[in-house]
């Protein structure tokens, strides 16, 4: 398996679109479709009918996914966005930011 550039649970900043600016924490990543679903950003609503499993009816608010072009890591000193660079660290291969030269995971 090909390491991630951003994996679940990493902190990402939105660098364009209407949330633009916000940081959240990584729900899902869908490599596939190259989407990620990120807590508190691009929420959808929906508004449900009333039905046998729901008889209060009413309006869903969920995160909706967005496209993995759009985040980028969170630097761990700074909260900036910023790009990720593999290295090899005690024989481990480990996620670095490229601004800080922080270590990402590990």
């Amino acid at each position: 398996m090909a390491s991630a550039k951003i994996k679940k649970g990493d902190t990402v900043v939105v660098l364009s679109g209407k949330d633009k600016g916000q940081t959240g924490t990584v729900q899902q990543v869908m490599p596939k479709e190259g989407k990620v679903v990120v807590e508190g950003v691009n929420v959808m609503t929906r508004h449900r009918k009333p039905s046998q499993t729901n008889p209060q009816g009413g309006i869903d608010r969920m995160p909706a996914p967005m496209a993995i072009s759009k985040v980028a890591v969170a630097d761990p000193k700074d909260g900036k966005p910023t790009r990720v660079r593999f290295e090899e660290k005690d024989g481990k291969k480990v996620r670095v930011a490229v601004k800080s030269g922080e270590t990402i995971d590990g």
